[in-house]
């Protein structure tokens, strides 16, 4: 196929692009700076530069590709450091997901309506009732904590835009394969363990993620999928075992009613979450993982 990956110069726009090269495919990938242009070259895609907020480039740059594949990877992370306010955080990275999904979806319909696979979110979504681990049939939070409203409303618009079109959302889980901002906290302390450490977390190996998307192409939408390893895991399994891989020292351990304190109405996010399962996407797609768990995966990345 002829894909277009937009934000290719992201975490997982890296790894994906040396993936669909190597199964054939002709890779354009976007970036929003030129200075990217070299690196997306040698992994193996034609460059182009987009500001996906820019209607009228967007326009253009489908136009030029003739995609039959889009593949919407673009996010505002980089370099962010870790912060309690989800939605300060994620300000521009929920205008790249809101306007730059319409965008994209606009000029998609235009081309004849290529394939569409976007990134969505699986962690601290799900609605806090029932059992530990949710799949993408069960609800997700119907009124998450005020910090994080703008947040959860722009997966929402992700997921049920991108398969009103047809196409093909991606819950990822929780990212981990490189230095990031959860990194930067747990080696500094910063991450403390709360209560009983119940709340779930599903993680994902960046390279893992990347397979998980190239499957994704054969795949006929509209979908949704849970991208994540196979050991959804409470806080009190996964945090002290990545401050070990990454040699910090083990994170505080505080009562209930001292994380209330700093984190408001926001406390259940890391208290009551729940886990993905990746069941319909192993079975959907033939996904074998790399990383079948987190356990393996922070040994390997974190541990050398």
């Amino acid at each position: 196929m002829r894909v277009l990956v937009v934000g290719a110069s992201g975490a997982i726009g890296r790894r994906l692009i040396p993936q669909l090269a190597e199964r054939g495919h002709q890779v354009t990938g976007t970036s929003r700076s030129a200075a990217n242009a070299g690196q997306l070259r040698s992994l193996g895609a034609e460059p182009a530069v987009l500001d996906v907020l820019d209607a009228g480039a967007v326009r253009a740059t489908v136009a030029a590709a003739r995609p039959d594949a889009i593949i919407y990877q673009a996010t505002a992370l980089s370099g962010q450091g870790y912060s309690r306010n989800m939605d300060r955080a994620f300000g521009p990275t929920n205008e790249l997901r809101t306007t730059g999904t319409d965008n994209l979806l606009a000029a998609a319909r235009e081309q004849g309506g290529p394939r569409f696979i976007a990134q969505s979110f699986a962690p601290f979504r799900y609605a806090h009732a029932g059992g530990p681990v949710k799949d993408e049939n069960d609800p997700v939070l119907a009124d998450p904590p005020p910090s994080t409203r703008q947040m959860f409303a722009a997966m929402a618009h992700i997921d049920q835009a991108v398969t009103a079109a047809g196409g093909i959302a991606l819950r990822y889980g929780g990212f981990y394969g490189e230095e990031d901002a959860i990194v930067r906290a747990v080696r500094k302390r910063q991450m403390p363990l709360l209560g009983d450490g119940g709340g779930m977390m599903s993680f994902i190996h960046l390279e893992d993620a990347a397979a998980a998307t190239v499957l994704a192409l054969d795949a006929d939408g509209p979908a949704i999928f849970n991208v994540t390893d196979d050991e959804p895991a409470p806080m009190r399994d996964w945090l002290p075992a990545l401050a070990a891989a990454v040699g910090a020292k083990p994170p505080h351990h505080l009562p209930v009613w001292v994380g209330s304190l700093f984190m408001g109405k926001s406390l259940p996010m890391m208290t009551e979450a729940r886990g993905a399962s990746n069941a319909k996407a192993k079975k959907e797609l033939g996904w074998t993982l790399r990383y079948p768990s987190w356990r393996q995966g922070f040994a390997a990345v974190y541990g050398g």
